[in-house]
């Protein structure tokens, strides 16, 4: 997993051509107009997803991972709490080939704050648990980015 805020891109120059073309889609595009649903930026090799939901308790939120996608999450109105581990620390469920979703069971070792800016990189390796109320629930929009490796 890689964190950061993109107001400090010039941080992260070394991160794959895919991913910074979403730093750039995302500064040409008002993503905070878009409708909710998938956007394609470049068919399913990149694409957008648009998402709006509130916020709730871990125990109400699922963990996964994805072994064909990386996963940019761009916080565009939040905040959100992203719980973090590695798929190797989890009980993994039966991968579904369809939908690119590998759930898995098991506790956080580590989490972060997604606010307005912020970003969250997760790899194949990475678990996560999305949703999650940072001090009560909150109706969240963000961006993810899926960029197929």
């Amino acid at each position: 997993m890689i964190f950061g805020n993109i107001k400090d891109l010039d941080n992260y120059t070394y991160l794959d051509e895919k991913i910074q073309k979403c730093f750039q889609y995302a500064a040409k595009h008002d993503l905070l107009s878009y409708e909710k649903g998938r956007h394609d930026i470049d068919g399913d090799d990149l694409f957008v997803n648009i998402v709006e939901y509130e916020t709730t308790t871990p125990e109400e939120r699922f963990w996964e991972a994805h072994k064909y996608y990386l996963d940019l999450h761009f916080m565009l109105r939040g905040p959100e709490q992203i719980d973090g581990n590695f798929i190797q620390n989890m009980e993994q469920k039966d991968f579904v080939e369809k939908d690119d979703f590998l759930p898995l069971e098991g506790e956080p070792n580590n989490h972060v704050v997604l606010e307005d800016g912020d970003f969250l990189l997760c790899y194949p390796a990475d678990a996560h648990r999305t949703a999650v109320a940072v001090n009560k629930p909150a109706m969240i929009k963000k961006a993810i980015f899926k960029i197929k490796i």
